[in-house]
């Protein structure tokens, strides 16, 4: 499937809502420790809108860590069927309290158990230590999100398009930030 820079919307978020939509939420999202040091995970996409990205954790995970040191993150989006990426660059900031805790709401009470009981990326000795410290919590219906965790909004100063073809000529093209709009560049695959 060729792309074409006229078939591109101005607007890189319209682009992605064009190709996100009936795709994975799953995504790749890369951070930095303050000495540099990498990191990648798998995390799910929560909303996207003109702020930018949304996606929620525990703030004292290592991600968590690492974005409190280096407040910025990578994010890259591959679906392998129709052939295509798209990689996100961007500042990270927390979202409201507020929005955080709408969230938080809106998961299944076993998922926001299993937040409060878990201290993400914290050495566990067993795995019954973890599913002990549910039982505790299960008489609550309706527990409240702990502090340290809540959503992350990347805001994207690139975004990166990438179409697959034949024979490894792809089409990529790369938006950057330039004054109060886009530019658009084809790059080499």
């Amino acid at each position: 499937m060729e792309l074409r820079r006229r078939d591109l919307d101005p607007d890189p978020l319209a682009q992605f809502a064009a190709w996100f939509a009936g795709q994975s939420e799953a995504m790749a999202l890369a951070t930095a420790a303050a000495d540099g040091q990498p990191s990648v995970r798998m995390v799910l996409l929560k909303g996207f809108d003109e702020r930018g990205f949304v996606f929620f954790s525990s703030y004292s995970s290592r991600k968590g860590r690492e974005l409190a040191e280096n407040p910025r993150a990578a994010l890259l989006f591959n679906w392998q069927e129709p052939g295509r990426q798209v990689r996100i660059e961007g500042v990270v900031s927390r979202v409201s309290a507020e929005e955080s805790d709408t969230y938080f709401r809106s998961r299944p009470l076993g998922s926001r158990l299993s937040a409060i009981a878990s201290e993400q990326s914290a050495p566990v000795g067993e795995r019954a230590e973890l599913e002990a410290r549910v039982a505790e919590l299960e008489g609550d219906l309706d527990p409240a999100r702990p502090a340290d965790w809540g959503g992350y909004v990347v805001e994207p100063v690139a975004y990166e398009f990438w179409q697959h073809r034949d024979d490894r000529l792809h089409d990529r093209f790369r938006y950057e930030r330039d004054g109060s709009g886009w530019r658009i560049e084809r790059l080499g695959p």
